[in-house]
């Protein structure tokens, strides 16, 4: 069920999701230290990058990867994310160079730091501002089980606990 180009990936949650509602066709959970083997086999598979986001949840940051191709279906959407405390992700920039702009607005509005990034001087905001712009009150985070939707969840790594009700969901309706 999984295309070729994603076996053996190390991943914490796979999803293939309903293109037409959602907009994309795989939700990918990573560790941070899995994100740059992930991208560079997306690369290898002729990918591209459109963007990356920012999240603030009560679980950490996330960086929100969406990629496309353009001879084949197939939007991904990979989500990495890190600790409040500990905002670090590997930067992607040194495979898709347009990342290294998206990872410094990242780093703008949320905080995150893309290890291994050229140049993460501050891009859209004052160089003397204090503080992310788009940091949440800590009792103002949501639970990504409440802000995303990640589709049908074919596998995941035991050590996972998001989407839980989602196999609850599964085993009900499979009943």
């Amino acid at each position: 069920m999984n295309p070729e180009w994603m076996n053996e990936l190390k991943v914490q949650c796979r999803a293939r999701a309903n293109d037409g509602s959602t907009g994309k066709v795989w939700s990918v959970f990573l560790l941070p230290e899995e994100l740059e083997a992930v991208a560079k086999r997306l690369w290898e598979e002729g990918f591209f990058l459109e963007d990356i986001a920012g999240m603030d949840s009560a679980e950490g940051l996330v960086a929100v990867y969406h990629f496309d191709h353009f001879t084949r279906p197939g939007r991904v959407v990979l989500h990495v994310t890190v600790l409040h405390e500990r905002p670090e992700i590997p930067s992607i920039s040194p495979v898709f160079s347009g990342a290294a702009w998206h990872e410094r607005e990242c780093h703008d509005f949320f905080g995150i730091g893309f290890i291994g990034h050229p140049d993460l001087r501050p891009i859209l905001v004052p160089d003397d501002l204090d503080g992310y712009p788009l940091i949440k009150e800590e009792g103002q985070r949501a639970s990504l089980n409440d802000l995303l939707i990640p589709g049908e969840i074919l596998d995941r790594n035991p050590d996972f606990t998001l989407f839980q009700q989602e196999i609850a969901k599964q085993v009900v309706d499979n009943a």
